[in-house]
């Protein structure tokens, strides 16, 4: 498993004004044990630690490795913008990014514990002028990043961790059966895929305006659009994988008038992918993507997923709403394995 922890982030804001002296920053090789020690004093204290970090704020950060897949919790200094929060890749000014870093351009979905709670947040990197504003923003808060920039040549990362959007998503307010969990499921999707589709359009909208102006298009899609359509890509895989391997197995079984239905979804489910993969292909270099070509493969999604969520909401739901949602515990068998 690699070690999100070869570079020590943790940052209080009180000491980090002169940032040469902020120890944990400028000792870059600290050992694994020290993280854990900090994550586990966090979690024991409703997210507060003390020593040198008293007061100041700090949260949890877990990623999924770029490379091994393996969940990598890292302790990170963080500053609020608004609703936002707002992480650094300083390393302490060491000349290479972070691996929590790699790891959120591979996997933008986090999980973030900030005090007693735990959110599920999407990681996007600022880019330009963007991210330039959101740096003099953490800098007028702590200081010393300015220094660790100063030492580098790298230009510092200004991670914002948004909202996963599930909040905003259709669905029932209350979850009582398998069918309201799928149609809360399908909710996240519907709102994420005409979140990326109103992203595009204003991204393809500011480069016809940029043509327009003699200066030169801004290039590629955008780290943003690039992280909201790889979270999304990468949740709609392990939605239909699940789907694939145990829920439409187990309801083909007790429900066989629903196996035709069922076999024409796991078809829909292969389509998907391969116009999921054609989207991937171009999220894998962003500067030379073609914006149209990708708004097309966009839209090629949008109609062939939501058709496709009708459809399975359409057979399915009558079953799933007999479920109950979450399951309770598995009933007993009678000693003997007889039903008496």
């Amino acid at each position: 498993m690699r070690r999100i922890s070869a570079h020590i982030t943790v940052i209080h804001h009180h000491r980090v004004h002169r940032g040469p002296h902020t120890s944990l920053e400028r000792r870059h090789r600290m050992p694994a044990s020290f993280n854990q020690a900090i994550i586990d004093e966090f979690r024991a204290n409703g997210g507060k630690v003390g020593g040198p970090f008293e007061g100041g704020d700090l949260l949890l950060l877990t990623t999924t490795g770029a490379k091994s897949g393996a969940e990598h919790t890292v302790p990170l200094g963080y500053v609020r913008d608004g609703e936002l929060l707002l992480i650094v890749g300083s390393a302490g000014g060491a000349p290479r990014h972070p691996a929590w870093y790699h790891n959120v351009l591979a996997h933008p979905q986090v999980r973030v514990e900030i005090g007693t709670e735990t959110l599920e947040l999407i990681a996007v990197p600022a880019e330009g002028a963007w991210r330039d504003r959101l740096f003099e923003r953490v800098v007028g808060v702590a200081p010393g990043y300015a220094d660790y920039q100063s030492g580098t040549s790298r230009i510092l990362p200004v991670v914002v961790l948004e909202p996963s959007g599930a909040e905003a998503a259709e669905g029932p307010a209350e979850i009582g059966n398998l069918a309201d969990k799928l149609v809360q499921v399908h909710g996240w999707l519907r709102a994420q895929l005409r979140h990326i589709r109103t992203e595009t359009d204003a991204h393809l909208a500011a480069r016809a305006a940029d043509g327009g102006s003699g200066e030169p298009p801004a290039p590629g899609i955008g780290l943003q659009i690039r992280q909201h359509c790889l979270a999304f890509c990468q949740f709609l895989t392990f939605h239909h994988t699940s789907e694939d391997a145990h829920s439409f197995t187990v309801l083909a079984n007790h429900h066989p008038h629903l196996r035709e239905a069922i076999d024409r979804l796991g078809e829909e489910h292969r389509t998907l992918a391969r116009i999921k993969d054609a989207l991937l292909a171009l999220l894998a270099d962003i500067t030379a993507a073609d914006p149209e070509r990708f708004r097309a493969e966009l839209a090629r999604l949008s109609a062939e997923l939501v058709a496709h969520l009708d459809y399975e909401e359409e057979e399915l739901l009558p079953v799933l709403s007999e479920i109950p949602w979450p399951p309770g515990p598995p009933v007993p068998e009678p000693a003997g394995g007889e039903v008496s």
